[in-house]
């Protein structure tokens, strides 16, 4: 493995070239790798296996679902099949359905673990919170993951324009004692630059901190506090949305993710740079104890118990749909929409 310093602290990371695509075809050349549902990480994660040449073939129950397989050219019979049916055939099992729909299938999964079998996951919740969830796999398959530091979607997008996601990969059980080598190889086919090694419970408690945090819930919530601020002191919907949102999706990440924060600052006015300089230590003083508070809720279980007591009431798609229609239908999102369509692109 590759040494590499981050911010002065040396961390071990499988590259690719230690790793080629070409060796992770060899680890898996006699496996059949049996992705349990096509959701979020179900297709991108399935087709790129499947576009590097990998044995794949996708579970899942007949519906909608089941149809957009069809129309990403899986084929019923041969690579898409009922859930028990790949679950039966499939060595290496990739339970990629949510952390609730796991929960709910997991006494069909457990029937179809035999000695030898691998089970896959894309996320640490289940088998960590193995009190809540009841998911505690047999001793003798090997159990590991890896996690894609982003959506499906993205993976599959940056996949298909020669680009790719960076990963995470844990194991948790190694029954046959190449459960590493079978979690790296994986990691390589699903279409990873590099991998970063970690443990279940490490991978949970950041992803549930990051998604409540920064990467969702946080920067929903800063949206709408310098927006509302904005519009309660006479500015246009437009003109609040620009300066709130638009600018920074639009120009100024971008930036960040190119080459840093500091280059982000670097390409803006002196005017700017002082402002962001003053400002940004209120708002992380500010801040930090609400992430404080949010990562002890994790580290407690007490996100989990919400999320599995919450997201496994029978009508929890129709109240979380209610919830994203109260985001989309508010003021803000919506002058989003008609801003969106502004953009000199769509003219």
């Amino acid at each position: 493995m590759a040494k590499i310093n981050f911010g002065g602290v040396e961390e071990e990371v499988v590259t690719r070239e230690e790793f080629p695509l070409e060796k992770a075809r060899e680890v898996l050349q006699n496996e059949t790798i049996a992705v349990i549902g096509y959701g979020v990480q179900g297709p991108g994660q399935s087709l790129n296996m499947r576009d590097n040449g990998f044995n794949v073939i996708v579970g899942q129950r007949k519906g909608k679902t089941y149809d957009k397989a069809v129309a990403d050219g899986w084929v019923p019979g041969q690579t898409l099949f009922e859930i028990e049916e790949a679950l039966e055939k499939g060595t290496i099992i990739c339970f990629l359905l949510s952390d609730a729909a796991q929960i709910e299938l997991w006494p069909t999964v457990q029937k179809y673990l035999k000695p030898g079998k691998s089970l896959y996951f894309s996320h640490g919740f289940g088998v960590t919170y193995k009190d809540q969830t009841g998911i505690v796999p047999p001793a003798d398959v090997d159990v590991f993951l890896v996690a894609p530091k982003g959506s499906g979607t993205s993976l599959r997008r940056l996949f298909v324009e020669g680009k790719g996601l960076n990963s995470s990969f844990a194991i948790y059980q190694d029954a046959s004692g190449n459960a590493r080598t079978k979690a790296i190889a994986m990691g390589i086919g699903v279409g990873s630059g590099y991998l970063f090694e970690t443990d279940f419970y490490k991978e949970v408690t950041s992803d549930l901190t990051g998604e409540r945090g920064t990467l969702m819930g946080a920067i929903q919530g800063i949206f709408a506090a310098q927006y509302e601020v904005l519009r309660s002191n006479g500015h246009s919907p437009s003109e609040a949305f620009n300066e709130t949102v638009e600018e920074l999706t639009q120009s100024l990440m971008p930036l960040v993710a190119e080459n840093g924060m500091d280059w982000m600052y670097a390409n803006c006015s002196t005017t700017a740079q002082r402002g962001a300089l003053d400002w940004w230590k209120p708002f992380r003083d500010a801040t930090k104890p609400v992430f404080e508070q949010l990562y002890n809720s994790v580290k407690s279980g007490e996100q989990a118990n919400i999320s599995i007591t919450r997201n496994s009431q029978p009508d929890y798609r129709e109240k979380l749909e209610e919830e994203l229609k109260e985001l989309r239908e508010s003021e803000m999102w919506r002058a989003g929409t008609a801003v969106r369509s502004l953009r000199p692109e769509r003219s």
